[in-house]
């Protein structure tokens, strides 16, 4: 399953940062049992928010030449407040480096200022086809749906207003 956690793009420098927002409502099925009485968003989820707009980043500035961007690795998770419902978490991620297939981006979130989470995040790059050549046409495929919703996340991008 997939949780699309990013109501918008704010703003976006193709291999510089991005600045993306997410806004938490009671709506989200999770709250329902995290916390029942202090409903919360997972720690999870938030570092989850982080890598999403760290992959559109990654996918943008790499003229989205891989179909999968995901999260190898996250160093130095700290937390320091809890997202609740009603509040925007907005979140900030800059390249620090690209080599090859990996790209290292330093993020954080935060609310009103005051930082929730911050993290050193390492993306690997890849395509279907390297695992299953005959399934090259899935990545065309992908990327198309990819750009589709990155048009619904980023005004700039429907408009081609955009580096």
């Amino acid at each position: 399953m997939y949780f699309s956690l990013l109501d918008k793009i704010e703003e976006l420098v193709p291999g510089k940062h991005i600045v993306a927002t997410k806004s938490l409502s009671m709506a989200e099925e999770y709250l329902r049992d995290h916390f029942p009485n202090f409903p919360v968003m997972p720690g999870v989820l938030m570092l989850e928010a982080l890598t999403q707009a760290s992959a559109w980043l990654v996918r943008v500035s790499g003229d989205f030449s891989h179909s999968i961007v995901l999260l190898k690795e996250a160093k130095g998770v700290r937390y320091g407040r809890f997202v609740r419902p009603g509040q925007t978490l907005r979140i900030e991620a800059s390249m620090i480096s690209r080599e090859n297939h990996l790209v290292t981006v330093k993020a954080e979130g935060s609310l009103e200022g005051k930082i929730t989470l911050k993290a050193q995040l390492i993306l690997e790059c890849s395509h279907i086809a390297d695992c299953f050549p005959q399934r090259s046409y899935s990545d065309e495929k992908l990327i198309e749906t990819l750009k589709r919703e990155l048009s619904l996340l980023w005004a700039d991008y429907r408009r081609g207003d955009f580096e």
